[in-house]
């Protein structure tokens, strides 16, 4: 035995001597579709040229089993004269070509994708099949159907195979009825009501209006088992929060299963679903008072006070759960500012039931105090490292401060250079306990720099516009911002070339300049055509009606400098503006000829004129505290701004115009707050103000208007504002019967008719010298910062409040009122007579067009398009509140400034019927736009 035993070992050590003799001639690998031959090489540890091991094909094998691409690895060896020939079949993993969801109503696509991806499930369209991934993906289904009431969801799978190797996965789904919350019972609360605690339940309570009593259980949520749990900790929290600091839910929530009953409010049917009712048994226990708060182990903050003032409770109140723990979050993020990143306290309470008083030793384990080392960046390609680094408030080598750190990345999400950065996404910190030192690297994904835009559309005041404009906000990746604008229009026309510069000789001096020429033609009878609210309008109206453009030249240059100090609302800049304007006029109307030329905006200077040369040298000086987390589409944060410019400075137009503006965004779900919730509420409020000095009034073109994509918009551009009569002097034609006119000199047509000086009243929209804007949004994001629906809600109220700044100057109110009127006779063609008319100093706004309340509601899709990176957003608005006012203007003609005779009569009547009918100024009552901007 021992013999033949000594035989064997002797053949398998000469086989396997010989085996180690071969070598590998050739590797061959059989079966593979989708992977490549190379890949497979790759994995395996066998050469072609080196020594045949039995051990290292198993490694071979495990290595290539392991990569989980193979549904079968086989390798087998061919001896040949060159040596060892080693075929390696495999037969791959089929690839899914296609995953189909069948009866899933419940829940959208993209739902299913998002879970899919939180869970880590693996599956997708173009992956590898794999029965535990299927299996996974059914378990994320059927939680996700729960989630939405389907408690009873079945779910089977179905594999077809499309050859050669792939197969469609196919999800067979029934949903079942949906189960909704019932009837919610609480026994055993004596102290604390059903409707307190019901109140509590976030996942589970009833829709409604809170606190409304009687309209607090409008509509039955959707069941869900997960989320009873949680509910029953949330009405445990609410006893704790009032004193109770033992009470609650005594056991597991009951649960009854019952049909829903009754009729549907919509279809008046019998109703099919299914009702859960819940019952929470209660034990409230006693309740307590807080004694007193104590503190151990604090060496190096030994102050009590200061480490009690963290928590804002009193000695001696009902004890509140929630507010204790916002003081020990309080107390980790000032030991957090202090270097103590490791910091722990841990709450030890202490109950006298005869007392009824509860207090707490909070035992602290401080850890040590860590320094910063180093701060790395990744991801910056083109964004230089000191830009970056000049951005960030915690330096290296100082302590580490938690707060600062959060502060700096809100700081450079306020660039708009990168992705919207979160300290616990996009931060990692590596300690070195033995040095006490910590390491930071930020991780950062630039957004493209450069932004081309391209629009257009029809508004009131460009009327039919197209426009293109250049910027790039990251210059050289040195963080200059570069900006050219051209639009062209049939109504305006606007060049604009601006540099901005954030840091000067590594200082935050940030200085720029701008250089801009512009035309803008108002012309309110083509507005009209336009909104298509009046398809005639005879030449006698057209005159009254304004009709002018402006033309514009000129530059600013702007500085801003951060303050020191961090203010709560977030970060302070102050800054200073200087802006030069040189602006002409060219009136195609005489209401527009008259309210320019008469208008007391530039001293001693009125007629003709007051149409060129209007210099605007202005100064503003601004303060804005920033705390938003980013600058397109903020979800939290808030910025308060004010300015107030001067205007006067070497120029001819005086003024001063301030204005305040405050935004906060904050995140929501549901209908609740949320600082977790998908869906953003933001609002912004403004006011403005604008009053001439040194004895003239503010220019017309600069007063307060209303209506755009900016602040109401449902409403055009600048329509938004009071209307006013504005006095002017026209020439009538006397016309006989016939319709003929009356010549001058009859032997000489080329001189024209005799024409009546007649005293009307144009109309104008004056502006407002005070108004107020408030704009609502619910922002449902669709797809990160770069899809989203909002609803809105916009109201202003634009004001002329002072009558005065309505004043015309004293050289052209003569002008108008000098002259005499009429033209009761005339001699050899050449009037003679009149009558003087005595004109209102100031142009008075038409009554029931000032302070007139607008508001435009609807909803917007916002879209960040790639490439050119511009916002473009198309939006439908309805306009409950607007101007809608039939007026008549003051009638000054009289029949006495007519000559007797048919002429006369036929005149008198003609002039009645163009300058006094009944006139009605209406605004549109929805609008439908696309525009490239945003609104706040």
């Amino acid at each position: 035995m021992m013999k033949l035993f000594v035989l064997i070992l002797l053949s398998l050590t000469a086989a396997s001597a010989w085996a180690q003799q071969q070598t590998i001639s050739q590797i061959r690998v059989i079966g593979n579709r989708r992977i490549p031959k190379e890949t497979v090489l790759a994995r395996i540890f066998s050469r072609v040229g080196e020594p045949y091991d039995p051990l290292t094909v198993e490694r071979d094998f495990n290595s290539l089993w392991n990569t989980g691409y193979f549904e079968d690895v086989r390798i087998e060896k061919e001896d040949s004269p060159q040596g060892a020939v080693l075929d390696i079949y495999v037969r791959e993993k089929p690839t899914i070509r296609e995953i189909n969801y069948k009866g899933l109503n419940s829940v959208t696509l993209s739902d299913v994708l998002d879970r899919y991806k939180k869970e880590k499930t693996g599956l997708s369209v173009e992956s590898q099949y794999d029965p535990t991934r299927i299996a996974a993906a059914v378990t994320v289904l059927r939680e996700l159907l729960a989630e939405h009431g389907h408690q009873f969801a079945t779910i089977k799978t179905d594999i077809k195979t499309i050859p050669p190797a792939s197969v469609q996965v196919n999800f067979l789904i029934k949903e079942g009825p949906k189960v909704k919350v019932g009837k919610i019972q609480f026994v055993g609360n004596d102290h604390v009501s059903s409707r307190i605690l019901r109140e509590s339940m976030k996942n589970l309570r009833p829709v409604g209006i809170p606190h409304s009593i009687f309209l607090e259980n409008l509509f039955a949520k959707t069941y869900d088992a997960s989320k009873l749990e949680e509910d029953s900790e949330r009405v445990r929290q609410a006893y704790r929060d009032r004193g109770y600091l033992r009470g609650g839910p005594v056991g597991e929530p009951q649960t009854h299963i019952r049909n829903e009953g009754g009729l549907s409010w919509i279809t008046f049917r019998p109703r099919k679903g299914k009702d859960i009712d819940i019952k929470m048994n209660i034990d409230e226990g006693q309740r307590y008072r807080l004694a007193g708060i104590t503190f151990s182990g604090n060496k190096a903050v030994t102050n009590a006070k200061a480490l009690r003032a963290q928590f804002a409770m009193k000695d001696g109140d009902w004890f509140n759960a929630t507010a204790f723990g916002k003081g020990l979050d309080n107390l980790r993020k000032a030991y957090g500012q202090l270097g103590y990143i490791n910091f722990t306290g841990i709450p030890n309470p202490t109950f006298d039931d005869a007392k009824h008083t509860v207090t707490f030793n909070v035992d602290i384990d401080e850890g040590k105090p860590f320094y910063v080392s180093r701060i790395e960046f990744q991801g910056n390609t083109v964004t230089r490292d000191f830009v970056i680094r000049r951005e960030l408030l915690l330096q290296e080598g100082q302590i580490y401060n938690s707060h600062l750190w959060e502060l700096s990345l809100m700081r450079l999400n306020q660039l708009d250079y990168f992705d919207p950065l979160k300290v616990d996404q996009d931060s990692e910190t590596h300690q070195n306990a033995e040095n006490g030192t910590v390491d930071l690297l930020l991780k950062v994904h630039e957004k493209g720099k450069n932004s081309i835009g391209l629009n257009g559309g029809v508004s009131g005041l460009s009327g039919s516009f197209l426009g293109l404009n250049y910027q790039t906000n990251n210059f050289l990746g040195l963080g200059e911002t570069l900006t050219v604008q051209a639009s062209v229009g049939d109504l305006a026309r606007n060049l604009v070339f601006s540099f901005n510069e954030p840091y000067v000789r590594n200082k935050p001096l940030n200085l720029g300049f701008s250089v801009f020429d512009s035309k803008s033609d108002y012309n309110a009878s083509k507005n009209y055509q336009v909104t298509g609210s009046a398809a005639n309008l005879s030449a006698a109206t057209t005159s009254l009606l304004q009709n002018y453009n402006q033309s514009s030249t000129g530059f600013t240059i702007s500085g801003s400098y951060p303050l020191k100090h961090f203010s709560k609302f977030g970060f302070p800049r102050f800054g200073v503006t200087y802006s030069f304007n040189d602006s002409s006029i060219r009136t195609f109307s005489a209401a527009s000829a008259n309210l320019f030329q008469t208008l007391a905006f530039r001293s001693g200077i009125q007629g003709q004129n007051a149409l060129q040369g209007i210099v605007n040298s202005s100064a503003s000086f601004s303060l804005s505290i920033n705390k938003l987390d980013s600058t397109y589409m903020p979800h939290t944060g808030q910025e308060l701004s004010a300015a107030f410019q001067i205007s006067g400075l070497w120029g001819n137009v005086r003024y001063i115009r301030p204005v305040i503006e405050f935004r906060q965004f904050r995140p929501i779900k549901g209908l609740w707050f949320n600082p977790e919730g998908r869906n953003t509420f933001g609002y912004r409020l403004q006011a403005a103000y604008i009053r001439g000095i040194s004895g003239d009034v503010a220019p017309p073109f600069d007063r307060l208007y209303q209506g755009g994509e900016s602040d109401l918009r449902g409403f055009d551009v600048r329509s938004g504002t009071p209307y006013g009569f504005v006095p002017t002097r026209v020439q009538f034609a006397l016309t006989n019967p016939d319709g003929s006119t009356v010549p001058r000199d009859p032997n000489n047509p080329n001189l024209g008719p005799i024409e009546v000086p007649l005293p009307v009243y144009g109309i104008a929209s004056i502006g407002g010298d005070a108004n107020f804007t408030s704009n609502f949004e619910y922002r449902i994001p669709i797809y990160a910062r770069t899809v989203a629906f909002n609803i809105f809600d916009d109201f202003g109220l634009d004001m002329a409040l002072d009558r005065n700044q309505l004043r015309q100057s004293p050289q052209g109110l003569d002008a108008l009122t000098s002259p005499l009127y009429g033209c009761p006779n005339y001699v050899n063609g050449a009037c003679q007579g009149g009558f003087p008319i005595k004109f209102s100093p100031n142009i008075d706004p038409i009554s029931g067009t000032n302070f007139v309340p607008r508001m435009s509601a609807g909803g917007e899709l916002d879209v960040m398009m790639p490439i050119i990176n511009a916002p473009f957003r198309l939006y439908y608005a309805f306009n409950p509140l607007r101007l809608e006012e039939n007026f008549t203007r003051q009638d000054l003609i009289t029949r006495a400034m007519f000559p007797s005779g048919g002429a006369g009569d036929y005149s008198y009547a003609r002039a009645e019927q163009f300058y006094n009918g009944l006139y009605q100024l209406r605004e549109p009552r929805k609008t439908f736009r696309l525009a490239v901007s945003t609104t706040f």
